[in-house]
């Protein structure tokens, strides 16, 4: 009995640390972009939280699906994203247009197909015009939550399929924003 408890330990054990190292990313959230759906800690500019949260995302690769309109994802930005935005590293932010589908901005709406998205998460409207665009094949348009202090694909263009890393399936950290997405 306790010999089948050590194996069947050892064998969840071993599944958790290749899933982990296979599959899992974690990230802390740095700056006021996605604020409020996810949160940097005061009083960086911008920022509500007590505390960064921190985020479990998986890799986009199979078993997974690949990303939606509305899903937050970790991405290498393009060079003129790191240059332009003043930061390097991986980028989080929401899907809003897919490949092949056009984007606009107007007075702080966002139109997608020319249709106006409705986005409860957003709080933090720029009230710019942006001409419509078609995403590239293979590209995604992505958005900071925080429009006003978000460097995004407004700036820096659509992001290549190639660029995005994983998907951001929850936060873990801290205990009172922990959130399964």
């Amino acid at each position: 009995m306790i010999r089948a408890l050590v194996a069947l330990l050892v064998v969840v054990f071993v599944a958790v640390v290749v899933f982990f190292v296979a599959y899992a990313k974690l990230y802390r959230i740095p700056s006021a972009a996605m604020e409020p759906t996810l949160r940097c800690a005061a009083p960086a500019l911008g920022c509500t939280g007590k505390a960064s949260d921190r985020l479990l995302a998986i890799r986009l690769r199979w078993p997974f699906r690949g990303v939606s309109r509305g899903d937050i994802v970790a991405f290498r930005p393009p060079p003129k994203g790191a240059a332009t935005c003043g930061a390097g590293g991986v980028f989080v932010k929401r899907v809003i247009a897919l490949p092949g589908e056009t984007f606009a901005e107007r007075n702080g709406s966002v139109y997608v197909n020319g249709k106006r998205l409705v986005e409860r998460y957003v709080k933090l409207r720029d009230h710019q015009t942006i001409r419509l665009r078609r995403v590239a094949p293979r590209s995604y348009f992505l958005l900071g939550d925080a429009r006003s202090q978000s460097c995004d694909s407004r700036v820096f263009g659509p992001v290549p399929r190639k660029n995005l890393i994983a998907r951001v399936v929850a936060t873990y950290w801290p205990p009172t924003r922990i959130v399964v997405r």
